[in-house]
């Protein structure tokens, strides 16, 4: 059994919702996270074409259930 700690879902989806992508690096996923922050840094720049004002709140949002979900995840295999 491993002893990493267990890690605070709502929280993940919080810092998530502050910056995208850091709800990812809470979680671990140092590499994620960033690639997140940069995709979410391309969207502020489609603003000026607008298309950002559709992908900006849409990966906004799929980052911050997929950090959600990945500490549900993390949760559940440190207690198997």
């Amino acid at each position: 059994m491993s002893t990493q700690p267990q890690k605070n879902s709502g929280l993940a989806a919080v810092l998530s919702a502050i910056w995208c992508g850091l709800g990812q690096i809470y979680n671990g996923q140092i590499g994620k996270g960033i690639t997140f922050m940069v995709i979410q840094f391309i969207n502020t720049l489609l603003f000026f074409v607008f298309i950002g004002f559709i992908t900006y709140p849409i990966f906004w949002i799929f980052g911050m259930i997929d950090a959600y979900k990945q500490a549900e995840r993390h949760n559940e295999s440190q207690n198997m």
